[in-house]
């Protein structure tokens, strides 16, 4: 496992501390390679699909969401990031397939987030039957704040190693390109010293 793997990893394991319901995770996705999540939905339940290719290739990938029926419910060809949202018509297990099969060369590294439920909710106060409390309800606006605040800190962490990864491939690229230059600067300057020394050498009758 390199380095990014390790930093997504990170992340999604941050997004564990305040949400109870779903996955979060960042996986590596192979070149010519498909793989699959299940998650276990009750019926009228909401669900999130968000994602998002954080290096490999053009930082595309094939996504589907299919029901426990096999009904195609979300679609993206070659997509670089996008969020889904949806309600469980059934109840049963839904699975998000991500697919790196168009692809000969490029090994990609995918961060997944599939939340399910309302992540807005406190656990608790729902059970109440009369009005909350002043105190409830501020532990409900601290918890929907908190979320929150995991939600930016998570697309930040996301778009850093991304803007990293492609300044080290810029950089990499500027590099590979100077020494090109530099070796065909040395291949003109020898060639064109060989060139003039055959003119001041005295050839034999």
């Amino acid at each position: 496992m390199d380095h990014w793997s390790i930093c997504l990893l990170f992340v999604a394991l941050l997004g564990t501390i305040l949400r109870t319901g779903g996955v979060e995770l960042a996986f590596e996705l192979p070149e010519n390679a498909k793989q699959c999540f299940f998650q276990d939905i009750e019926k009228n339940v909401t669900a999130v699909l968000e994602f998002q290719v954080v290096t490999g290739g053009q930082y595309d990938v094939d996504v589907i969401l299919l029901a426990p029926t096999n009904e195609i419910i979300y679609k993206q060809i070659k997509t670089q990031f996008d969020s889904h949202q949806f309600v469980a018509s059934v109840g049963g297990t839904y699975q998000a397939c991500f697919s790196n099969e168009f692809s000969t060369f490029s090994h990609k590294l995918v961060y997944m987030d599939f939340r399910v439920g309302d992540q807005s909710s406190f656990n608790g106060l729902g059970e109440h039957v009369t009005a909350l409390t002043q105190m409830e309800t501020s532990a409900q606006e601290i918890h929907q704040n908190l979320n929150s605040i995991l939600d930016y800190q998570t697309h930040h962490r996301l778009r850093e190693v991304q803007g990293r990864k492609r300044a080290e491939d810029l950089n990499r690229g500027v590099l590979l390109w100077s020494l090109t230059e530099t070796v065909t600067i040395l291949i003109i300057f020898v060639g064109q010293v060989y060139v003039l020394k055959t003119f001041f050498t005295e050839r034999k009758p």
